[in-house]
């Protein structure tokens, strides 16, 4: 747990095995504050000004672009804050129509799916897709997930939804990826097919 003090306003920041959480209080009666995340990623802190009746900026936290959603707007993309441009295609994809600003609008698979011998390809240290349409079963593992992704035509990707003890539970996606981003030294494997 963290603590900062600034004038009226006292902040905590816990993250533990249980939580992330922060929370901010106002010390003095006489002050007011408001604390504001808009669509774009940013976290800011207002104090009211009296004199001026007017809402100013007293602090900004700004998100990393890889975690502002959806960071890659094309479908089978990743989005990795150690390259440049931030968007790649997912290994087996590749870039549609070109931009006018040298960007791309779609991943296409390279190679169409067959439902019979297509296998898959991992995306290590990853987050997770968007999870819209995807199915979950906590009760299999990892192996009996491929296996049902494998006999099934519409799945797209797979992954263990829990990775405590070696890795349990299944996610598969039966429509198309989006919303994924790596890290360094954290996150899940990824099974595209």
């Amino acid at each position: 747990m963290q603590r900062w003090k600034v004038v009226n306003i006292s902040y905590n920041f816990t993250e533990n095995k249980e939580e992330v959480a922060f929370s901010y209080r106002v010390t003095s009666p006489n002050a007011y504050a408001r604390l504001m995340m808009n669509s774009d990623g940013f976290l800011k802190l207002f104090t009211w000004n009296p004199t001026t009746s007017d809402w100013n900026l007293f602090w900004l936290l700004s998100a990393e672009e890889c975690n502002i959603y959806p960071s890659c707007n094309p479908t089978y993309t990743y989005c990795d804050m150690n390259k440049t441009p931030r968007c790649s295609c997912i290994k087996g994809f590749e870039p549609g129509k070109d931009r006018f600003d040298n960007s791309f609008t779609e991943c296409l698979r390279k190679t169409q799916l067959s439902c019979r011998g297509d296998g898959f390809f991992m995306l290590t240290k990853v987050k997770l897709p968007n999870t819209f349409g995807a199915v979950v079963d906590k009760r299999i593992g990892l192996k009996e997930c491929e296996e049902r992704c494998i006999n099934n035509c519409n799945c797209t990707a797979f992954a263990n939804t829990n990775l405590e003890n070696g890795g349990s539970g299944c996610v598969m996606w039966t429509r198309e990826l989006n919303d994924i981003r790596t890290f360094v030294d954290a996150g899940q494997d990824l099974y595209v097919r």
